[in-house]
């Protein structure tokens, strides 16, 4: 039986057997049965992680530590409001810290305290769990972006529509022309995306 511990693209966390090219943190989200309860997050800081560092092994949703939490790849984690880890992947954190400096605006290089709380703010609707969605033309929105599309989660990349699901993604089709479209990755992430980061894909990702 699966554990409750795969991300999507809207922010859910389902139960399914594929796991995914990265590993997320939202602090202790289950029991000692290893089962989620109705918190989906106990802190603002949302990061990817590498499912492997140094070496170090876990064991799943151990009694009093952290959820390990799975992407298909990182354009999902993005989606649903995760950013780089400092530990683990600290040179695509700093990419992703000059990124949305330059997708965001600012005279500085922005603190993960700064990033973590503008996030939260744009990822939830307030007072709920509900991931919270905004419209922009599709032409507008930048490689690594996540739209709905026909009720579905979808990538844009390599300038194309790219249906998700657990296992990969399907074939490809031209951008829909249309005024606007449901986005679903952050506007701050957008920002970083149009700022140079470029994030690590699933390798169903492909002309």
């Amino acid at each position: 039986m699966p554990l409750q511990n795969r991300v999507t693209p809207t922010g859910d966390i389902v139960a399914v057997a594929a796991r995914g090219l990265f590993m997320g943190n939202r602090g202790i989200l289950h029991d000692a049965a290893k089962r989620l309860g109705r918190s989906r997050w106990k802190h603002k800081v949302w990061i990817i992680c590498r499912t492997s560092f140094r070496g170090r092994h876990r064991a799943v949703m151990a009694p009093r530590r952290y959820t390990e939490l799975f992407f298909l790849d990182e354009a999902v984690a993005i989606a649903a409001g995760h950013r780089p880890c400092f530990e683990c992947r600290r040179q695509d954190y700093y990419a992703w810290q000059a990124a949305w400096r330059a997708g965001n605006g600012g005279a500085s290089l922005p603190p993960a305290a700064e990033m973590d709380a503008r996030l939260h703010d744009e990822r939830l609707e307030p007072g709920t769990r509900r991931q919270r969605q905004w419209q922009a033309a599709p032409g507008d929105l930048p490689d690594g972006a996540f739209i709905l599309w026909d009720g579905r989660p979808c990538l844009i990349a390599r300038g194309r529509l790219w249906p998700w699901s657990h296992r990969g993604y399907g074939a490809s089709t031209a951008l829909p022309h249309t005024e606007s479209v449901t986005v679903l990755t952050p506007p701050a992430s957008i920002g970083a995306l149009r700022g140079g980061y470029s994030p690590v894909l699933h390798q169903s990702v492909r002309l």
